[in-house]
């Protein structure tokens, strides 16, 4: 595989694989600056710029300086530090009956609710509404009566309010709603918005997620868990070891 040299500073390469590793190093928006051709000539200028730095750096001799030095040093342990708790969460793991004993014991978390679909249409007094139920009755469609009556946007959709569960609608709507069978329409149901017509087009039970679906969510909260207590143990553990003295 080529790996293209692109400049030379000081006799330094700088290669397309030098460019790419900076391009990542960037955070997405700023990515969006440096697109296209003329965007990575202007990252190969700052690396190329960059290069010029360290030149100048090796020649005045700056990592014999104790400024330098001291600042090697802060960087050194922190790296340390951070390598150190890195090593000790990445070997972390969980398995998968851990997995399935999560799923088997708390399975409230994975319940899912019932849920119904349903139209309306939604007018300002009782009247309008009654007037709405008998024009139904006589066998005008709803989703015509809603795009020729209702208030509500879901008139451009014939009324359809798509699926919801409980606590989704407000309480006197929510409850119409479910309580009606199959297809049936409702009488003038008031809310704080108006009337309602209701008609109710599907439903679906509660049902419960299988544990394929949700596997790789419940792996990743054990495993969260799992890094967070044994960084916590890991802590007591070298307490124990080192001495601690708040001042």
């Amino acid at each position: 595989m080529s790996n293209k040299v692109l400049a030379k500073v000081n006799g330094r390469e700088i290669t397309e694989t030098d460019l790419n590793a900076f391009f990542q190093t960037l955070g997405q928006q700023i990515q969006g600056q440096f697109q296209g051709e003329q965007g990575m000539q202007r990252l190969l200028d700052e690396l190329i710029y960059q290069e010029l730095f360290y030149a100048e750096a090796v020649d005045t001799k700056l990592e014999e300086t104790d400024a330098f030095k001291a600042e090697l040093q802060k960087m050194k342990e922190n790296l340390l530090k951070q390598y150190n708790i890195k090593n000790l969460v990445e070997s972390v793991n969980v398995e998968n009956d851990e997995i399935s004993t999560f799923y088997a014991e708390n399975p409230h978390f994975f319940a899912g609710q019932a849920q119904v679909q349903a139209s309306h249409i939604l007018v300002e007094t009782e009247e309008e509404a009654n007037e709405v139920r008998e024009a139904l009755n006589k066998g005008m469609a709803f989703a015509e009566a809603a795009t020729q009556y209702s208030k509500c946007p879901s008139n451009q959709q014939g009324g359809d309010l798509g699926m919801f569960q409980k606590g989704q609608m407000v309480p006197e709507f929510e409850a119409a709603a479910f309580e009606l069978k199959m297809n049936e329409i409702s009488n003038p149901v008031k809310t704080q918005f108006g009337y309602h017509i209701i008609l109710k087009t599907a439903e679906q039970e509660a049902s419960t997620q299988p544990l394929e679906a949700v596997r790789d969510q419940i792996g990743h909260q054990l495993l969260v868990q799992k890094q967070n207590a044994a960084y916590l143990s890991k802590v007591e553990d070298l307490k124990s070891k080192y001495t601690v003295e708040r001042l």
